[in-house]
């Protein structure tokens, strides 16, 4: 599972973030709506189809300050779901911590993921953070304990034209060599016995292997983000099948959750778990996208 290190801020009441599941890649028809050339026309663009799973809030965690970091205080949770989870332990009640509020500088939800019914083959439960947006810690508790218990939407976090960044785990590629790890160029055929290899591996001084020297190793399988990636559609579970290419996508099968469509690829192979923030670094006006057509067909090959 990607951890998410840093959540943007935002004084409206809502979800950062949630989490999607990579389904697999489409093209679509669209209105461009940028300052180039195009604009105005419809051009084709490649997409990813994320599917996102049932996803409920159980609880809700209070930070502290203590010494330079901020560090989980209190915790409250929803007795029927923390039963579902296994959680043992006697939990918070909301009412009584809302009269310790002035002690807490921050408040985010706590929540859990079934991907039971995606068709990956996963059934586990899987639980994570999801920060929220809030003036203060007051506005964000009474956020979280609206949905307290309840199933989160896709269209609860996302919103079409908005940009979002994606964190994922990259695609493993097992064992490389330098050639496909760093691009290095191939020997000549009368050069030396060997083609794909280093040709030199440093200088007499200094007379060791410098760190920065290409090296055969372990390639992929990355923690990456991908950031500023544009939503071009968000559906419901009842839209699943207006998205669902012919024969099913490779390697997923079909989508029978709610759906987001962001514009371009996103990290790792499909049914990889992916989540997704508000974008941290963005200025482009939000403009909702007119997307004309999505490609259904089949993606199996000749």
């Amino acid at each position: 599972m990607p951890r998410i290190r840093t959540w943007p801020t935002s004084a409206e009441p809502g979800f950062l973030g949630s989490v999607a599941f990579k389904a697999g890649m489409t093209h679509v028809t669209m209105v461009d709506d940028s300052e180039s050339p195009s604009k105005g026309t419809e051009v084709a663009r490649s997409v990813t189809v994320l599917e996102v799973p049932k996803v409920y809030i159980y609880g809700v965690r209070f930070y502290n300050k203590k010494y330079l970091y901020t560090q989980p205080a209190a915790e409250a949770y929803d007795a029927t779901l923390a039963k579902r989870l296994g959680i043992n332990k006697q939990p918070g009640s909301v009412e009584a911590l809302k009269q310790r509020l002035s002690e807490f500088m921050d408040a985010s939800a706590l929540a859990f993921v079934d991907p039971s019914n995606l068709g990956i083959g996963n059934r586990k439960l899987m639980r994570m953070e999801l920060q929220v947006g809030g003036k203060d810690t007051a506005e964000k508790l009474a956020f979280i304990e609206k949905h307290l218990g309840k199933e989160i939407k896709a269209a609860d976090v996302a919103v079409p034209g908005d940009y979002i960044d994606v964190i994922g785990i990259t695609t493993g590629k097992g064992w490389a060599g330098v050639i496909k790890r760093f691009g290095v160029a191939k020997q000549g055929r009368k050069n030396t016995n060997k083609v794909r290899h280093l040709g030199v591996l440093g200088p007499w001084h200094p007379s060791k292997v410098m760190f920065t020297v290409p090296h055969s190793g372990h390639m992929g399988y990355n923690y990456r983000t991908e950031r500023n990636k544009r939503i071009l559609k968000v559906g419901a579970e009842k839209d699943a099948a207006s998205i669902n290419t012919k024969g099913g996508f490779m390697n997923y099968g079909v989508v029978k959750n709610d759906f987001i469509i962001v514009d371009g690829s996103v990290p790792g192979p499909v049914k990889r778990m992916l989540r997704f923030r508000k974008a941290l670094r963005n200025s482009a006006p939000k403009k909702e996208p007119q997307v004309t057509y999505v490609s259904l067909a089949s993606k199996q090959g000749a």
